[in-house]
């Protein structure tokens, strides 16, 4: 029932357009301005199709990214404590920022206490280098000693054979010998005492060496200091805050947290560009860790993107960041997306073909700023409404008119390396 008052409204717009065009020609004509051939003419084509913005459809190169936002942190942060306690911190070598190296000494802590144990032990050392020499003369003394007793005893026995000595000489030879031998064992035993007391005395060196190598503090890793608490005159403590804190290897990541559906879209080694706050150019990276863990409170998972700045560039770990990881990327048809009209039945675009409004259904792909991939239903080079749905429906005439400025062509023209399709601004029809 609606559909006839429409079309007698639209025929009497017709009408009325050209009765007024019809009069204009007459009153061009009475004046003698407009010949009567082009008059005529005028009155047959009757009134002009609407002009309408038209976008060409282009092959172009275009990506599917999602957008994370995090904090630049350390990929390997390392602690740089003392290794010794109680030692006040004598001298400052390094400053937040330098770059080290790994094995240099970043600070020095007071070595005097050390020293003097270092006095002490050599002392002991030497005592103990004495012990051990004077217990091996006890030990020559011994052997002489118990040799003499050992001579006596079997002359006494030969003598005991003969009639010649009693037997309580006997016995007294036997008990000297028998008293030389423990007294050689006495020696032996103070000897080995000696030289355990002379190791003992070489590991407290050891000990005292690691201790005074242990006042330089050096750095474990390459890399820079990004934070220093230490302070001149502070007693170093291993159970307090490190001294240092380096970027190891300088390597700086994105740690960004982003909602559970992106998370299962992210991969390993998918490209990425980070922008940092403060930095007007973004900082290629690639995706090197999605954590496979979401919080239950939040929904939301984290995501490393290892970063790769240009030689000489320095990122502020801490600093926020804004980066863009590229999910897919294909080579295909590419109109406007405001070209594209979507319904619960599916996609369609108005393609305009002499002069002749199409609306056609088609099959949408990667959508990415403003320009939309076609997989299926348009061609490359067939012109379609810029904004669809708006004021004409299918098989009404129109004028096309082309964008002055498409970046559809820019996109077509692009490499295959380019990030994404370059954005297009949504077109209105021309009035």
């Amino acid at each position: 029932m609606t559909a006839k008052p429409q079309r007698r409204r639209r025929m009497a717009l017709v009408l009325g357009a050209s009765l007024l065009s019809a009069s204009l020609c007459a009153a061009l004509l009475a004046a003698g301005m407009l010949p009567a051939a082009d008059a005529a003419a005028a009155a047959a084509e009757g009134p002009r199709p609407p002009s309408i913005t038209v976008a060409t459809a282009a092959t172009g190169v275009i990506a599917d990214t999602v957008t994370v936002t995090g904090t630049l942190v350390p990929r390997h942060e390392v602690l740089v404590s003392p290794e010794i306690e109680g030692l006040a911190i004598t001298n400052l070598l390094a400053e937040e920022g330098d770059r080290v190296e790994r094995g240099q000494v970043l600070a020095r802590l007071s070595r005097e206490t050390v020293e003097v144990l270092l006095a002490q032990n050599a002392a002991e050392i030497d005592r103990a280098v004495a012990a051990v020499g004077q217990a091996r003369s006890q030990i020559s003394e011994a052997e002489a000693t118990r040799a003499q007793a050992e001579a006596a005893l079997v002359r006494t026995r030969t003598l005991e054979g003969r009639g010649n000595a009693s037997t309580e000489t006997l016995e007294q030879r036997q008990a000297n010998a028998r008293v030389a031998a423990a007294r050689v064992a006495a020696a032996q035993q103070a000897l080995r005492v000696a030289e355990a007391e002379r190791e003992v005395a070489q590991a407290q060196r050891r000990e005292l060496a690691v201790r005074l190598a242990r006042t330089e503090v050096r750095a474990p890793a390459d890399g820079f200091v990004s934070r220093r608490t230490a302070k001149l005159g502070a007693l170093a403590s291993m159970a307090g805050e490190p001294l240092f804190r380096i970027v190891g290897d300088s390597a700086v990541e994105l740690e960004a947290e982003v909602s559970e559906t992106t998370l299962a879209r992210l991969r390993d080694g998918q490209r990425a560009g980070v922008l940092p706050a403060g930095m007007d150019r973004e900082v290629p990276g690639s995706v090197r860790l999605v954590m496979p863990e979401v919080n239950p409170t939040t929904r939301l998972g984290r995501v490393r993107i290892a970063l790769a700045p240009p030689e000489g560039t320095r990122l502020a770990v801490g600093s926020f960041a804004r980066g863009t990881v590229e999910i897919a990327r294909r080579e295909g048809v590419l109109v406007p997306l405001s070209a594209v009209l979507f319904r619960p039945e599916g996609a369609i675009v108005q393609v305009v073909r002499d002069g002749v409004i199409e609306t056609r259904n088609v099959a949408a792909g990667i959508r990415a700023r403003g320009i939309v991939e076609i997989t299926a239903g348009l061609a490359t080079g067939e012109s379609v409404v810029a904004t669809a749905g708006t004021f004409v429906r299918d098989g009404d005439r129109v004028t096309p008119v082309a964008a002055s400025a498409s970046p559809l062509a820019a996109s077509a023209s692009a490499p295959a390396a380019a990030p994404v399709a370059a954005p297009l601004p949504a077109a209105s029809p021309a009035r």
